[in-house]
C-alpha cells in the first residue's frame, strides 16, 4: 500500500491506495492557515489516522505529498507556493523526520496531471495540460503519460505568467503574492473571482455561491471569468498545443465553463480551428491526492 497527501490552501486530504489503485482509507482536515509547523504536524496526524484506518502497523508505508509550490533544485527549499508559509522551508526534510520515513514531494498540479493522464479524463492522449483552479492557479504537463518537471521545477506554471491580451481595465492587474501585478492567478483563482464579484456588486460571496446565482452581477462576473480563462488557455495552446486540457480545483465544478470557454478560444488561438478538448477531471477532488500516492 501507499499513502498520498494533497496539501491545499484550505484542506489537507490523505488516502491509502492498494497495489491495484483501490482506495483503502481517506482523511480530510483543515490546513492551519499561515502556520508552517502546524501544517507539518497536521500532515503527521493525517498519516497516523490513515494508517489506523487501513490497519497498517509500523511506519513503513511510502508517502507522497502534493504541494502548492515546488522544491527548488538550487536550495532544496520550497519556492513558488501560494501557501506562503511553506516558502523557504525544507518541507521534505521536516516531513521525513516527523513521519520517520522517506517522503517524496511534487507540485500538486503535476500530481493532478499525472493522475488524469494515467487513468483519468486525459487517458490515452499524447499531450495533457492539467489545470488547477482553486485557492491558487497551477498547471502540469504530461507527455505520453510522463509528467514534465523541467530544470527549474516549474514546467506548466502558467498561473504566474501575465494575463494575455488584457483589456484596459485589466491593466496593470491585481498585485500577486509573487511581487508582480496581473498574474493569471490574480484573475482566475477562487479568491480572485470572489474579489471581482465584490468589486462589481459590493457583496461578499463564496465562490461556489457566485456560480449558482442568477443575478446580473453574478452573470457579468462569470462572463469576465470565462473570457479571461479563454485568454489564458489560448496562450498555453499557442505554445504547447495539447490534445486535451483537464480542469481541476473547486472551479472545475462550474459546468458552464466547458461550453462557454471553448467558444471564446478562436479569438486568440493562432489557428483556423481549435481541436484541443476542454474537459472536467474524472477523479474530482481525488485527482491530486491519487497522483501524490503514485509518487
Amino acid at each position: 500500500m501507499r499513502i498520498g497527501i494533497d496539501l491545499g490552501g484550505t484542506k489537507i486530504e490523505g488516502i491509502v491506495l492498494d497495489a491495484q489503485g483501490h482506495e483503502v482509507a481517506r482523511v480530510r482536515t483543515p490546513t492551519p492557515a499561515g502556520d508552517y509547523t502546524g501544517t507539518v504536524n497536521a500532515i503527521t496526524r493525517v498519516v497516523d489516522d490513515l494508517e489506523a484506518q487501513a490497519g497498517i502497523v509500523g511506519r513503513c508505508t511510502p508517502v507522497g505529498v502534493g504541494i502548492p509550490g515546488t522544491l527548488s533544485p538550487a536550495t532544496s527549499l520550497i519556492k513558488n507556493a501560494n501557501s506562503t508559509c511553506l516558502i523557504g522551508n525544507p518541507l521534505d526534510v521536516d516531513l521525513t523526520r516527523a513521519l520517520k520515513r522517506p517522503v517524496r514531494l511534487a507540485n500538486d498540479a503535476n500530481c493532478f496531471a499525472a493522475s488524469e493522464a494515467t487513468d483519468g479524463a486525459g487517458a490515452g492522449a499524447s499531450v495533457v495540460f492539467g489545470v488547477i483552479l482553486g485557492t491558487g492557479v497551477g498547471g502540469g504537463i504530461a507527455i505520453d503519460g510522463k509528467v514534465m518537471g523541467g530544470p527549474n521545477g516549474i514546467a506548466g506554471e502558467w498561473g504566474h505568467n501575465p494575463l494575455p491580451w488584457p483589456d484596459d481595465d485589466e491593466r496593470p492587474g491585481p498585485e500577486c503574492y509573487c511581487g508582480l501585478h496581473g498574474c493569471i492567478e490574480t484573475f482566475l483563482s477562487g479568491p480572485a473571482l470572489a474579489a471581482d464579484f465584490k468589486h462589481s456588486s459590493g457583496l461578499d460571496c463564496e465562490t461556489q455561491d457566485i456560480t449558482s446565482l442568477t443575478s446580473k452581477e453574478a452573470e457579468d462576473a462569470l462572463g469576465r471569468y470565462e473570457r479571461r480563462l479563454a485568454k489564458a488557455l489560448a496562450g498555453v495552446i499557442n505554445i504547447l498545443d495539447p490534445d486535451v486540457i483537464v480542469l481541476g480545483g473547486g472551479l472545475s465544478n462550474t459546468t458552464r465553463l466547458y461550453e462557454n470557454v471553448p467558444a471564446h478560444l478562436l479569438q486568440w488561438v493562432f489557428s483556423d480551428q481549435v481541436d484541443t478538448r476542454l474537459v472536467a477531471n474524472q477523479w474530482g477532488d481525488s485527482s491530486g491526492v491519487r497522483g501524490a500516492a503514485w509518487l
